[in-house]
């Protein structure tokens, strides 16, 4: 394996937990939907000029718009939006982390029934014990006094990471990353736009975080991490790629201590070496 394979999913992850940072710099600024539908514009102008710029070869019909659509609407669609949502609704971020950290076991079972991916029992074993690091990690973020308006958001978002990564894997697993991601926001935006509509006011503080906020999440995440994950979703199973979310909590865990002076405690290291060693046993 090159340098460059390895060094991939390392990079996703990286740049994938620091997804928190637009969160907690722009959330107090804006509504969630409203933040969310400027970034996709943001990102769908950005890219449209990337691929006219270097004549990025479009879908080739109507089919693969449609399963590339899908699975963006899914993915970022239904994922953020739901993130977002339960964090504005006080739903503590351990919490948020721990829900859609389930994320890899129902990607195995999903990856087993619809992809007919072998799942082996050492990966299973991996899995089980990256989902116990994931809870240590958060067990000292994890809050009270909320609500099932915060948590259903939640679990919407854990339906649609899970249904769009195994929806995408099956149906449209190679496109080009340029065009590709017009198609997969298009239909993301359409759809951000009307529930905010039903929703919100669409009220935004152009304060110099919430500037910050949304420029770090569509270059860095949207244009960086999303790239990275449709590659990961071309090149490898499933399962593999499901594991390296584990990965995410205890990375951004040590990103917010560095940052942001946050607690970490002993435990957390603990999960962290035990979500490590599950991410090695299910992607050996």
């Amino acid at each position: 394996m090159s340098f460059m394979n390895r060094s991939v999913p390392l990079l996703f992850v990286l740049l994938w937990s620091t997804g928190f940072i637009g969160a907690k710099f722009g959330l107090p600024h804006a509504e969630p939907l409203s933040f969310l539908l400027i970034r996709y514009l943001l990102v769908l102008a950005l890219m449209t000029l990337i691929a006219l710029a270097m004549r990025a070869p479009w879908p080739r019909d109507a089919r693969q718009w449609f399963h590339i659509g899908v699975a963006g609407l899914l993915v970022h669609g239904v994922y953020l939006g739901g993130v977002f949502m339960s964090i504005s609704k006080g739903l503590p971020a351990g919490v948020a982390s721990l829900v859609v950290g389930i994320q890899p076991l129902l990607t195995a079972v999903g990856a087993g029934w619809l992809l007919k991916e072998a799942v082996l029992a050492r990966q299973w074993l991996g899995l089980v014990l990256g989902f116990v690091g994931v809870a240590i990690v958060v067990s000292g973020k994890l809050g009270s006094g909320f609500g099932l308006d915060a948590l259903w958001p939640a679990l919407a978002a854990l339906a649609g990471i899970t249904a769009g990564t195994l929806y995408q894997k099956r149906y449209c697993p190679s496109f080009d990353w340029r065009t590709g991601a017009i198609a997969q926001f298009l239909p993301t935006a359409v759809a951000t736009a009307v529930v905010a509509g039903l929703t919100e006011d669409f009220r935004v503080d152009w304060a110099p975080d919430f500037i910050f906020a949304l420029a770090w999440l569509v270059l860095v995440l949207s244009l960086g991490a999303i790239s990275l994950l449709n590659m990961l979703i071309r090149r490898g199973s499933a399962v593999n790629l499901a594991s390296l979310f584990y990965l995410v909590p205890p990375c951004t865990a040590l990103i917010a201590w560095l940052l942001f002076d946050e607690r970490l405690a002993g435990m957390a290291l603990v999960g962290m070496a035990l979500a490590v060693w599950g991410v090695y046993l299910a992607r050996k």
